[in-house]
């Protein structure tokens, strides 16, 4: 079974995606992130991907309201949460993990600075710990996706795993936010590679037969899809379960059977 995990980005204290990773190009889905999260919750997210954006680009006055957001989100659910954006020094991440999140996402750091990868792992063990591989054309970029960084995906990948990383999540950008369907090839040539480490599918997602084809890809080490526009969009048969056209009638209080952070071991490692 592929994991399904639903995406909020943030940027400004809101729900947002962005089309192919550019920041002109900015859709506002939902003004309280924090109620988005925890309908995710009652639908039975096993897990959640938070982004922030702003940190992401290299921080601006609106940081403080993710983090704020950030930390509402991780008092109100019990079940694990990963965040990127903006993770560059061993602080990022104690920081981060301090919020409450399960498992910190290292982004730009782990180009810039891959010995922070490999501490990471030390301290806080390979459960705790991701790196985020966001590519344009099989080149790593950097800083939100704003800076080209000279550097293979495929090339980068292997080093993290063998500092230790055992999950790598790709984000294919000229896909993000399109709905025109993953890069299979790229992930496939990716999971060829790996020996260690599990990939996490982003970007692209449209609908119901885009998940197909990404559960064709569990020989090559892919277990798991984050999903954003997708889901806001109602792309799915499925999206009377999520309750998205009568979300004011949801009760938010109501969790589901997923399993709780707590019970959430390093499965990772």
């Amino acid at each position: 079974m592929i994991l399904v995990i639903p995406a909020i980005d943030l940027r400004g204290g809101k729900c947002v995606r962005l089309y192919q990773g550019s920041y002109a190009q900015e859709t506002v889905y939902f003004d309280d992130p924090v109620k988005m999260a925890k309908l995710m919750r009652v639908q039975n997210a096993r897990t959640l991907h938070l982004v922030d954006l702003d940190a992401a680009r290299g921080g601006s006055e609106d940081c403080s309201d993710n983090r704020d957001v950030i930390k509402a989100i991780s008092d109100t659910l019990d079940i694990p949460i990963q965040l990127g954006g903006g993770i560059r020094t061993i602080q990022d991440v104690e920081a981060a993990l301090e919020l409450g999140v399960y498992r910190v996402i290292i982004g730009t750091a782990a180009v810039r600075d891959p010995e922070i990868v490999s501490e990471a792992v030390a301290r806080f063990g390979c459960g705790r710990v991701a790196v985020g591989i966001d590519a344009r054309d099989g080149e790593v970029r950097v800083h939100g996706w704003t800076e080209g960084s000279g550097i293979d995906a495929i090339d980068l990948a292997l080093d993290m795993e063998q500092r230790g990383c055992r999950r790598i999540i790709y984000t294919d950008i000229s896909r993000d936010g399109t709905l025109a369907g993953p890069n299979i090839d790229a992930y496939r040539a990716l999971g060829e590679r790996l020996t260690e480490a599990r990939i996490t599918v982003s970007g692209g997602i449209g609908g119901f037969q885009d998940l197909l084809r990404v559960k064709e890809l569990k020989p090559y080490r892919v277990d798991s899809v984050i999903i954003g526009r997708a889901l806001y969009e109602n792309r799915f048969p499925c999206q009377q379960f999520w309750c998205w056209h009568r979300k004011q009638d949801v009760n938010l209080e109501q969790f589901s059977t997923a399993r709780l952070r707590t019970e959430v071991a390093a499965q990772d490692c």
